[in-house]
């Protein structure tokens, strides 16, 4: 840190301005309350998800105003051709402030928040943006697909009006990194939970939520203005809900994991202040059929933690699935790698191995 802090510019100032603006009206609204991020806070007048609704695609890739927070989410693990392993994040969060906010222009109640990072086994670099709802700063289209913030943006590489998420470019950076990737889906979308019903809690909290963890990816990163090209593996997760946490639940650990040989793997623990953490997981067959794996065959067991932020986090586990003989230690390809944002978490590329090995994204929150 500099010894001199110099003086913010206007522009600036205008920006913290605009930031604080948006982060007091979270506040006032209730959605920073209970649980990281506010997610455990309760949402009158909110659509709640419910068992049994079926999914639909290209609709379900668009915003759903009726719900009061959503997220469309990237992470790649890449290997870069100066032999260097190299992990990408690209996020955009939709908060509505009250039960169907998108309107015309400033009368619109939604809020946009961005979150991007680029991490190498040395620098863990991120960056955050928020934009207001209908003013075409941000927002999201279902078909074709897009979703921006500013110069931010995942969108479809197709050409026709209906294109999805099949086959899609993503872009993000700040003044230390910038990262560009084509990803071509080589498997199917998949449902998660109950056919996209997930259950987050045993009093009943849940979500709507599919991935697409089979994406190629390709295309370079940039990390000092020194730029790389990349290849390698990502994966996108949709989810959707009024209140995904328990009022109890003070944030989550989620991994997913690229089995070599195809399979994959998503886990999350959802950690509560008193009662049993709730546990699901999930696997993925190399043609991308699912089986729900019962809680008790699941064991995530942290083993180290690293000080940061004034905080211990965990950055080391054991990961067992009984049932499918999976028991393996992951790895951090950056221990440091915490996203210092105003909703802060760590969240960064890990390795893995023992009875089988791969790779993959661990996110941690609530800590």
């Amino acid at each position: 840190m500099n010894a001199r802090t110099p003086k913010a510019s206007p522009e600036r100032s205008s920006a913290i301005s605009r930031r604080s603006a948006l982060l007091l009206a979270l506040s006032s609204s209730g959605a920073l309350a209970q649980g990281f991020g506010g997610l455990g806070a309760t949402a009158p007048g909110f659509a709640i998800p419910r068992p049994g609704t079926q999914l639909a695609f290209p609709r379900d890739h668009g915003a759903h105003s009726d719900f009061r927070t959503e997220w469309w989410y990237v992470t790649a693990n890449l290997n870069g051709d100066d032999g260097a392993a190299y992990g990408v994040q690209w996020t955009l969060f939709r908060f509505a402030l009250q039960p169907n906010a998108a309107r015309a222009g400033w009368e619109d109640r939604t809020i946009w928040m961005g979150h991007a990072a680029a991490t190498s086994a040395n620098e863990h670099l991120f960056a955050q943006k928020f934009a207001r709802g209908g003013i075409g700063q941000a927002g999201v289209e279902a078909a074709p697909f897009r979703a921006y913030l500013d110069d931010w943006v995942l969108e479809t590489r197709d050409d026709s009006a209906d294109a999805g998420i099949e086959r899609l470019r993503v872009s993000a950076g700040d003044r230390n990194f910038t990262y560009a990737l084509d990803l071509t889906a080589s498997g199917p979308v998949v449902l998660q939970g109950e056919a996209g019903y997930s259950r987050k809690s045993e009093a009943g909290q849940a979500s709507y939520y599919y991935s697409q963890p089979f994406f190629t990816a390709q295309g370079s990163v940039a990390l000092h203005g020194r730029k790389m090209q990349v290849s390698g593996r990502a994966w996108m997760d949709r989810e959707w809900s009024s209140q995904p946490l328990g009022p109890d639940q003070k944030g989550w650990d989620w991994f997913s994991l690229h089995l070599e040989g195809g399979a994959k793997l998503m886990l999350y623990r959802m950690r509560s202040v008193e009662a049993a953490s709730f546990l699901f997981g999930n696997w993925i067959d190399p043609e991308g059929a699912t089986s729900m794996l019962p809680r008790d065959d699941i064991v995530l067991e942290p083993l180290e933690t690293t000080r940061i932020a004034d905080r211990d986090v965990p950055i080391r586990w054991r990961v067992k699935i009984k049932s499918r003989g999976v028991d393996v230690i992951t790895q951090p390809l950056n221990p440091r790698s915490w996203m210092g944002t105003d909703f802060a978490y760590w969240e960064g590329p890990i390795r893995f191995t023992g009875s089988h090995s791969g790779e993959g994204y661990l996110e941690m929150t609530g800590y």
